[in-house]
């Protein structure tokens, strides 16, 4: 037996940061656009700047620097406020899960092994 757990950022009920968004915006960083983490994620692109725009909306923060170009020639990176928000939340799922796990070992030793 495993345990496991998950970490989400809520505001008034809703979500706004979590696992998946972070590995968007991870995405986003090292692919310079939006269009191409989408590709990378297998989502939409309309569903990848949906998700961008709704967590600034909520945050009432920029996370990407957009440059507009045709074909090839926009991008997109991260803002100094969307990678301390990337590092804050690795952090945070980090001791999580390490205190999950640890309480897990402690309370279930025995079960773990069935």
């Amino acid at each position: 037996m495993e345990i496991k757990s998950k970490v989400w950022i809520e505001k008034d009920g809703k979500l706004i940061f979590g696992k998946g968004k972070s590995d968007l915006l991870k995405a986003i960083g090292q692919a310079g656009s939006i269009s191409g983490a989408s590709k990378k994620m297998n989502i939409s692109f309309r569903h990848g700047w949906g998700y961008i725009t709704a967590i600034e909306k909520r945050l009432g923060v920029k996370l990407l620097e957009k440059s507009k170009g045709g074909k090839d020639k926009g991008g997109s990176s991260l803002t100094p406020l969307a990678k301390d928000l990337i590092k804050k939340y690795d952090k945070l799922e980090k001791l999580v899960d390490e205190f999950v796990d640890r309480k897990f070992r402690e309370i279930f030793g025995e079960w773990r092994q069935k």
